[in-house]
């Protein structure tokens, strides 16, 4: 008989367990130390940071404190001063309440704690390191907390070695500041780093809370949003149209007071700015709900950022209704199209060209309003039948196309194309005579997707099209080629800039006037990490105030792009890398370039520029996808089309 297997993990391994869910970076630290000092009642509370929370993390509150043994059983498992049983969790009121916190930070890393109550002498000094509790004595101290987190990680290698550049993890931490400090605007909020201040934030409303964190000018950019109902009160603000981002929106959801992240609700959201903004930018929004906490589950994610409400599509028609509400109120209406989609041709006038067709015998008996086919030409009664019924004809369809010589003189001879059409070779030859576009099925030949061999097919393609501005149609040997520009063009442009910015010569084309750009703390602590790395491909930048750069010339290779909305991409990449950039940053630069340069969605081309572009994706190695893993082109079967129809 084999000895029994299962046995119980000790306190400090199930803690290491549990630290990996709740615990996964600074940020995490910071998150859960600020929301207990604001359950704790306080209303000033100071984050310091040493090496982006590697060494340290300090945040001091002064809230209710605690005494002795709190102090010392704050730090156990599974223990809250927050909930009592199960009903609790569908009542609660404050952002903890797992008790899972401290006792995870504990296990990773070297804490210290001062603590007291307002009404007692005396307060109380703890440490422990990596779960074990090493001493507890009396200390004079303020009232409220003090708790220090040293060398996060230590005792897990692992995790610390996977921590990112203290650029990334500071970036981290400093959005997780934001998202602390507007669902707190009545709180003083402190956050230094090595020693330098980064926020010292006053309390205030929301909208003033929003202008000292981002900036005035995205404070002027909001319409407020108020509506109440016997199911949700919703409050906040929505950016207007012209707020909107490419990158770096600011979209931030809080329910009850706390941060939750909501993909259905930004859904309504985005629904209501539909025709106001471009497909490739979002806009800016800070929306609060208040619903009551039996309606809602928030213990349905380690992070609690998750949260399921029960009159979740009730509160998805409300939202909508309140943001249109607001948009509508404030004038935002979309803006008109000028471009040149679905505009009818308009003839130039001029006086020597007849204004119809010589129609011969039919001359009498044309009525162009005729719904009839007695009215109509005999080429196009030959063409239709006499038996057919024009009336669901279009209009467009009867017009008569002159060249720029005059009158299209020989008719009989577009006819009989027309009536030959059932005739392959001469639907062919029709093709080619009135198409004349270059031929690209060389190229589409060329890669192995393409490259099926159809013995029966007898047709030369050579023509493409673009639809709605986005996607460029193109027919292939196996059927219908779809291909997404913007796209197209990014993974062109990649090839070429990346090959640039590999090389060590990097031409910095200077700018006439110089463009100033606003980064938040987080953006330009990791523009000053990676400033050399940057102006080493061609960038000039320079310090020009606290948040604020001038950016004096730009990569030559891109010299007709945004600047701010370049560089902007480039600090997003890095600040965003899910893996550590610095082997990567060549590529993260290139890409960026190339999506702020590369042509947009909705921008008209011509047949030419499309089909040099379609000839510089198909050379490439790998033109299925973005370097990002975007799908570049599909197509659709020529076996797929025969069954839709």
């Amino acid at each position: 008989m084999k000895n029994d297997v299962i046995r119980l993990l000790p306190d400090s391994v199930a803690n290491q367990i549990a630290a990996g869910e709740v615990i996964q970076r600074p940020a995490s630290v910071v998150k859960e130390l600020v929301e207990n000092a604001a359950d704790a009642g306080a209303t000033v509370i100071k984050i310091i940071l040493k090496d982006a929370g590697r060494t340290l993390i300090q945040v001091v509150d002064n809230g209710s404190g605690m005494s002795g043994t709190d102090a010392r059983m704050a730090f156990e498992r599974h223990s809250t001063s927050k909930i009592t049983n199960a009903a609790d969790l569908f009542a609660l009121s404050t952002m903890g309440f797992r008790g899972e916190a401290l006792a995870s930070i504990a296990a990773v890393s070297q804490v210290e704690l001062r603590t007291m109550r307002r009404d007692d002498n005396i307060g109380t000094r703890l440490c422990i390191n990596g779960s074990k509790v090493e001493s507890q004595e009396p200390e004079a101290c303020t009232p409220g907390t003090s708790i220090s987190v040293k060398n996060l990680f230590f005792n897990v290698p692992a995790r610390r070695k996977f921590l990112k550049k203290d650029a990334v993890e500071l970036a981290n931490i400093v959005h997780e500041f934001e998202r602390l400090a507007l669902v707190n605007p009545n709180h003083e909020l402190m956050l230094m780093h090595n020693d330098n201040i980064m926020h010292q934030l006053m309390p205030g409303s929301l909208k003033q809370r929003i202008g000292q964190l981002f900036g005035k000018s995205v404070e002027r950019q909001l319409l407020p949003i108020e509506t109440s109902t016997s199911i949700v009160r919703i409050n906040g603000f929505a950016g207007l149209p012209e707020g909107a981002r490419r990158r770096n929106w600011l979209q931030y959801f809080f329910v009850n007071g706390r941060n939750m992240k909501h993909p259905y609700f930004h859904k309504a959201i985005m629904n209501c700015y539909e025709k106001l903004i471009g497909p490739d930018v979002q806009p800016n929004y800070f929306i609060n709900f208040e619903v009551d906490p039996a309606t809602i589950d928030v213990n349905i994610h380690p992070t609690k950022n998750e949260i399921k409400f029960e009159n979740e599509q009730s509160i998805w028609q409300i939202l909508e209704a309140a943001v249109r509400e607001s948009l509508g109120k404030f004038n935002v209406a979309p803006a008109m199209d000028f471009s040149e989609d679905d505009v009818p041709e308009i003839p130039v006038f001029a006086p020597t060209i007849t204004d119809k067709p010589d129609l011969g015998e039919d001359a009498e008996t044309y009525n162009p309003f005729d719904a009839g086919t007695t009215g109509l030409p005999s080429a196009v009664r030959n063409y239709m039948g006499n038996s057919a019924d024009t009336r669901g004809i279009k209009s467009s369809a009867l017009n008569w196309k002159k060249d720029t010589m005059g009158t299209f003189s020989d008719w009989d001879r577009l006819y009989s194309r027309w009536n030959n059409a059932g005739n392959d070779t001469d639907r062919t030859d029709t093709s080619r005579l009135m198409m004349a576009q270059p031929d690209i099925t060389d190229d589409i030949r060329s890669m192995d997707m393409f490259n099926d061999r159809d013995e029966n097919r007898n047709t030369e393609y050579g023509s493409v099209m673009q639809f709605k501005n986005k996607y460029i149609l193109s027919p292939a040997r196996s059927g219908l080629l779809i291909i997404d520009q913007h796209r197209a063009h990014v993974r062109v442009l990649y090839e070429r800039y990346l090959e640039d910015v590999k090389g060590k010569s990097h031409a910095t084309q200077s700018l006439i006037f110089p463009e100033m750009i606003s980064l938040t703390p987080g953006q330009e602590v990791t523009l000053n990490d990676f400033k050399d790395r940057i102006t080493e491909t061609g960038f000039d930048i320079v310090k020009a105030g606290k948040g604020s750069w001038a950016i004096n010339g730009i990569p030559a290779i891109v010299a007709k792009s945004n600047p701010v909305e370049l560089l902007n991409g480039i600090i997003d990449a890095i600040s965003t890398k899910g893996t550590d950039i610095a082997g990567t940053l060549e590529q993260e630069i290139a890409l960026s370039m190339a999506r702020s340069t590369a042509i947009r969605s909705g921008q008209a081309l011509s047949a030419d520029d499309m089909e040099r572009l379609l000839s510089d994706l198909f050379s490439l190695s790998t033109p299925t996808y973005t370097p990002d893993g975007l799908l570049v082109l599909k197509i659709i079967d020529t076996e797929t089309l025969t069954r839709s129809f």
